[in-house]
């Protein structure tokens, strides 16, 4: 079974107010980690996956880029690649509405982008692909949407734009993406045209839905649900993080309750690398053969589950301990 280790790649200021005296100190922290070290978010992500000789997908996003100059997404892309991982698309809507020269008729902030019509679909994705490829990265052939909001005019889209792969389903998440959340397929599959890998989703120990993020599950959490979704034949494990999930909340440290817990993933998968391969998309083509349709998320122990919560009661405290002072 392959594992799909996938970041989202994003930047944000504190609101959309005061954009340029704010984006330079949020890009440092988002994509650095605070001062002054600023080795917590994307460059220990990076070290940490290059440790244990892992591959993985940086979704990363492009419109805020229209914005402040084409410099930091530059910046950014080239810490993927020169660390050998692979650069895809990712974007969020919200930014649509800030930017000098529209890609889009203006209109209120657009959090979705299943909210954009079909043709307004297809032009901003085109040119979040020129732009990505003007700062330096291979032209993307996968796609996870801001939010994974989509719809079935995404999927037109996407092709329109040479993409086959999207990773934008998150059965957490209700859109209207063809069919509702309980008849989503949660494995790899063909769906028109675009082979899907949803984000792997399970239900823990005390029946709750979760995605497989780093920051929403225990170690243990991921490892059971990897050996879970293998035992029950499925081809693939998608696992999301995002390039600031190894900071607090307020980005003002690093978060070594989830430091320890991404290195005890990534350490597994490193030395279980024969029966769990981790993996890119940009070699994925367009119909695979797939398992029969899965619907159901797998169940974990109580165990793997109440570990999660004391290590988030440990979080919370240690935050408001600090906050205290």
């Amino acid at each position: 079974m392959r594992v799909h280790l996938t970041f989202d790649v994003e930047v944000w200021c504190q609101g959309w107010r005061r954009l340029k005296e704010d984006f330079p100190l949020a890009f440092r922290k988002y994509v650095y980690g605070p001062p002054p070290g600023e080795s917590a978010a994307l460059p220990l992500n990076l070290r940490i996956l290059r440790d244990h000789g892992l591959k993985a997908v940086f979704f990363v996003e492009p419109l805020f880029s229209f914005c402040f100059g084409i410099e930091p997404l530059q910046e950014i892309v080239g810490l993927v690649l020169d660390a050998g991982q692979e650069v895809q698309l990712h974007l969020h809507p919200e930014w649509l509405d800030e930017l000098a020269v529209p890609l889009i008729a203006k209109r209120s902030k657009t959090r979705n982008l299943h909210s954009l019509e079909p043709s307004e679909q297809r032009a901003v994705l085109s040119a979040c692909v020129d732009r990505l490829v003007a700062a330096g990265a291979p032209r993307p052939t996968a796609f996870r949407s801001g939010n994974y909001s989509i719809n079935s005019h995404t999927l037109s889209a996407l092709s329109d734009n040479g993409i086959v792969v999207d990773s934008s389903v998150n059965p957490c998440f209700d859109f209207p993406y063809p069919g509702d959340a309980h008849t989503w397929n949660l494995d790899r599959c063909s769906v028109g045209g675009i082979t899907e890998y949803p984000v792997t989703v399970f239900r823990d120990g005390f029946g709750k839905k979760r995605p497989l993020q780093v920051t929403a599950c225990s170690s243990a959490e991921i490892v059971q649900a990897l050996r879970a979704t293998r035992d029950a034949g499925r081809s693939d494990a998608t696992i999301v993080s995002h390039n600031f999930e190894l900071l607090t909340p307020d980005l003002q440290r690093e978060d070594r309750i989830v430091r320890r817990r991404f290195e005890k993933v990534c350490g597994w998968l490193g030395q279980h690398a024969d029966e769990f391969p981790t993996d890119g998309f940009a070699a994925s083509p367009v119909v695979l053969p797939h398992p029969a349709h899965s619907t159901e998320p797998l169940s974990l122990s109580r165990w793997a589950t109440s570990r999660r919560h004391v290590e988030q009661l440990a979080r919370r405290l240690g935050h408001f301990a600090r906050r205290g002072r």
